[in-house]
C-alpha cells in the first residue's frame, strides 16, 4: 500500500507515514477472541481525491486487516502470555497511530490491550463489528476534549464516596474523550445495604445528551453529572453504552 497523503511505500496497509508524517488509518477495529485477534483499519477522507484509486476497497474506507494469534496459557504461565499477547496487538495499532479504537470480544484481552495502548477506546458487540463502526462513525461528528480526567472534575460537592476508588471511577469516566466535566452530587447515606463493594453506573441520557454516573458504596449513594459533547438523546445514549464499558472493564460493574 501506499501512502494516501504523499504516495510514499509503506510497510504495512495503513501504517502512519514517516516520510509525509500523516497519518493513513483514523480508525482500528479490533476482534478479539482468547486466542486469536483481527486488526481492521479504517480510513477517512483521503486528501488527494485520486487517492481512492490506491486503496483496497472501492469506498476507501477499509484499508485493510492483520490478524495475530497466541497459544493461550493456563496457571502462572497466563499473565505473561496474555499480556504478550496483549502486546503484539499493540505494537500494531500503535504503529498505524489512529485517533480511536473499537474493541468487540474477550474482556480479558481487551482490558488488556487497553493497559498497553493510550488511544481512546470504544466497545462494539454488533454482529458484523466492521460494518457497525463505519455506520457509527459516518453517522457521529461529536466534538473530542484534550482535557486530563483530573481537570473534568469539579463543582460544589468535593467529597467522593469510596474515597480513593469512587476517584478511580469518577477518572475512568472522565477519561472518555467525549465528556467535557464530571460534577460530583451530594452523598445519600439512607439507602439499603450492600456487601459488593464500590459499583458503578451510568444512566440513561437526557434530552441534551448528558448523562449521570450513580456510584454506590455500601448504604451509600452519590449522583454525579456528566457533562458529554452530544447534543442530543440518541449520541448521549451512545456514550452512556462506552462509559458503563469502560466501567466494565475496569471491574466497576
Amino acid at each position: 500500500m501506499e501512502c494516501r497523503h504523499c504516495a510514499s511505500p509503506l510497510e504495512k496497509p495503513g501504517d502512519f507515514c514517516l516520510v509525509c508524517r500523516e497519518e493513513n488509518t483514523e480508525a482500528i477495529v479490533l476482534e478479539a477472541a482468547r486466542d486469536r485477534a483481527t486488526i481492521t483499519m479504517l480510513a477517512g477522507e483521503p486528501d488527494d481525491p485520486e487517492a481512492r484509486d490506491r486503496d483496497t476497497d472501492p469506498e476507501g474506507k477499509i484499508l485493510g486487516e492483520t490478524t495475530i494469534t497466541t497459544t493461550p496459557e493456563d496457571g502462572e504461565n497466563e499473565p505473561i502470555e496474555l499480556r504478550n499477547f496483549a502486546g503484539l496487538i499493540g505494537d500494531e495499532i500503535r504503529r498505524k497511530r489512529p485517533e480511536e479504537v473499537y474493541a468487540g470480544g474477550a474482556r480479558t484481552v481487551i482490558r488488556a490491550v487497553r493497559e498497553d495502548v493510550h488511544h481512546p477506546f470504544y466497545r462494539v458487540d454488533d454482529e458484523d463489528p466492521v460494518a457497525a463502526v463505519l455506520e457509527r462513525r459516518g453517522n457521529r461528528a461529536l466534538d473530542v476534549v484534550e482535557t486530563p480526567p483530573s481537570e473534568k472534575i469539579g463543582g460544589s460537592h468535593s467529597t467522593l464516596i469510596g474515597g480513593r476508588t469512587g476517584m478511580q471511577a469518577i477518572q475512568a469516566v472522565a477519561g472518555h474523550p467525549h465528556v467535557k466535566k464530571v460534577i460530583p452530587g451530594p452523598i445519600d447515606a439512607g439507602g439499603k445495604g450492600s456487601q459488593s463493594g464500590m459499583r458503578a453506573k451510568v444512566t440513561r441520557a437526557d434530552d441534551g445528551g448528558n448523562v449521570r454516573m450513580l456510584l454506590r458504596n455500601g448504604s451509600s449513594v452519590q449522583e454525579n453529572r456528566v457533562v458529554t459533547t452530544a447534543r442530543d438523546r440518541e449520541m448521549g445514549e451512545r456514550i452512556r453504552e462506552d462509559l458503563n464499558d469502560v466501567l466494565t472493564d475496569a471491574e466497576f460493574q
